[in-house]
């Protein structure tokens, strides 16, 4: 935990503020989890709020209670910056540099309203008035609870808010198989079931729920794309736009692609790369202590987890894959470290 004195939060919360929860570009489980489930505490006790995302995310996340009231800022930049203009309290979930929310980035920095960082993600930056920075906690989600117990908030829990919270909490460690998830992640999943929370469901919803589109996808590239670097123990697979196009691809349609190929013996590291317009988004996910995080921040603009991070490439997929394996000697003592 990081600057956080919840006194003097709870004090600017007497003023009755303008609420606007937001989180990073291309929000996951964790994001949306954490956004709607302090939403929905909030809107119990009666506080003007409103969720600002910066895009579009996954349909499979759209069952989330108060899914609609979500506003996304592309496409609506006019009503977003007035809702982010006249706020007077910001809460930033899930990211700990406001560059992650893109195209939000100008109208977050010109707000000149407090903002509060609820994350657990490596590096902080500081901008946040507020900071409750815990990085060693499996997800955003686990924090939510942390901090409406610190709020004495509990009061305001249900079945609802438990969906959001247990959601982001299963997506971000893996359906609880990282290291990351401790005692407490499990205690919290006790108390959310304990709220009424079906949990088998929440998983049959998120994950038993595919496109026969979305298989053939996953099945072509992992017998297609997939291409195995032994002496780095690290694996590789990609996608280019015309690939995607084929199978009929929408938003979320490769979400944990990048996972199944740290199920193969040996493999401690693996790479995933998606070919955008102009840009290359890759996936970097490891097993063990081997700094996916590390590579991602020294070579591809990015950062995140030491086991899951992620980072952009400007130019082509095979630049991209290219200059992946110039670099991946540097790591291998690391890499064969952990194997």
């Amino acid at each position: 935990m990081r600057n956080f004195d919840y006194t003097e939060l709870e004090a600017e919360l007497a003023k009755r503020p303008k609420i606007v929860i937001t989180t990073h570009r291309g929000p996951d489980g964790d994001a949306m989890g954490s956004s709607l489930a302090l939403h929905q505490v909030l809107l119990a006790q009666n506080y003007d709020v409103k969720v600002v995302v910066p895009n579009s995310y996954p349909k499979f996340l759209h069952w989330l209670p108060k899914n609609e009231d979500v506003l996304e800022y592309e496409g609506n930049e006019t009503l977003a910056d007035a809702l982010i203009t006249a706020a007077d309290l910001i809460f930033c979930l899930d990211f700990n540099d406001l560059r992650r929310t893109d195209m939000m980035c100008d109208a977050l920095e010109a707000s000149t309203a407090k903002k509060v960082m609820i994350d657990h993600h490596q590096e902080p930056k500081d901008f946040a008035d507020f900071t409750f920075s815990v990085p060693s906690v499996c997800s955003t989600c686990q924090l939510i609870f942390e901090f409406i117990e610190m709020m004495s908030w509990t009061a305001f829990l249900n079945v609802d808010i438990a969906k959001c919270i247990y959601t982001g909490m299963v997506t971000d460690t893996g359906s609880f198989r990282f290291s990351s998830v401790d005692k407490r992640t499990h205690e919290i999943a006790a108390r959310l079931i304990d709220l009424g929370l079906q949990q088998a469901e929440v998983h049959q919803t998120l994950f038993d729920t595919n496109k026969e589109s979305r298989l053939k996808l996953l099945g072509y590239c992992l017998s297609e794309k997939l291409e195995v670097l032994p002496e780095y123990h690290t694996a590789i697979m990609s996608l280019t736009r015309d690939e995607l196009e084929r199978f009929d691809f929408v938003k979320g349609d490769t979400e944990g692609f990048v996972n199944y190929a740290l199920s193969i013996e040996g493999v401690v590291f693996t790479a995933f790369f998606v070919k955008y317009d102009d840009k290359v988004k890759i996936s970097f996910r490891s097993i063990n202590q081997f700094r996916a995080n590390l590579l991602s921040k020294e070579h591809y603009s990015g950062g995140g987890h030491i086991n899951a991070s992620g980072g952009m490439f400007e130019g082509s997929m095979e630049d991209a894959i290219a200059k992946f394996k110039k670099v991946l000697p540097d790591y291998k003592e690391e890499l064969i470290a952990n194997c």
